[in-house]
């Protein structure tokens, strides 16, 4: 089952490492894994995803917990959710079948973002499922190049009233969970 985890830490070099280099001490296998600054300067946020149970989904947040710098671990998995992924995929073309990928594109709401005499590379912003399907429908035109962010993730609307208020990132304090190692 896979777990997705938002994780708030400072926005300090060496962060990135720290955190991934727990996932590879602990034998888990990081399936997604993506990195930005967030509306705070000094906090960045992290959106990983994993392929583990409940078990591990747990041990993988109070782990989390026991790194410096973080601020927050959330895991969404149960919650409703909006999950995106981005991906530019540059598919091989002639002039015959040039009109039928520009088509297949518009049918998945991909924007074209060049066009090569040998080539079109379509941009594509949805679900895993969504990109999957593009890229299944393009494949017998030949997939030359293809990239994708990875998953990031966010609560639908608000789901409680503490949500209401900005991020608390002095949890450690409230909670009484210890930042050593």
């Amino acid at each position: 089952m896979f777990n997705t985890f938002v994780v708030h830490v400072e926005n300090k070099p060496g962060v990135l490492t720290r955190v991934a280099s727990l996932f590879r001490r602990r034998g888990f296998n990081i399936d997604s894994l993506t990195v930005g600054r967030t509306e705070k300067p000094d906090v960045s946020r992290m959106t990983i995803v994993v392929d583990t149970d409940s078990f591990g989904a747990k041990r993988i947040e109070a782990n989390l917990y026991k790194l410096v710098n973080v601020l927050r671990v959330e895991n969404i998995s149960g919650m409703p959710t909006i999950m995106r992924d981005l991906a530019m995929v540059k598919v091989a073309c002639t002039p015959e079948s040039r009109p039928h990928i520009l088509a297949l594109a518009s049918v998945f709401r991909g924007r074209v973002v060049d066009v090569a005499p040998d080539s079109i590379t379509v941009e594509i912003t949805g679900t895993e499922d969504k990109i999957d399907g593009l890229l299944e429908v393009v494949r017998p035109y030949g997939v030359l190049e293809m990239v994708r962010t990875g998953v990031v993730a966010m609560k639908r609307g608000m789901q409680n009233a503490q949500n209401a208020a900005p991020p608390d990132y002095h949890l450690a304090e409230e909670t009484g969970v210890s930042y050593s190692v």
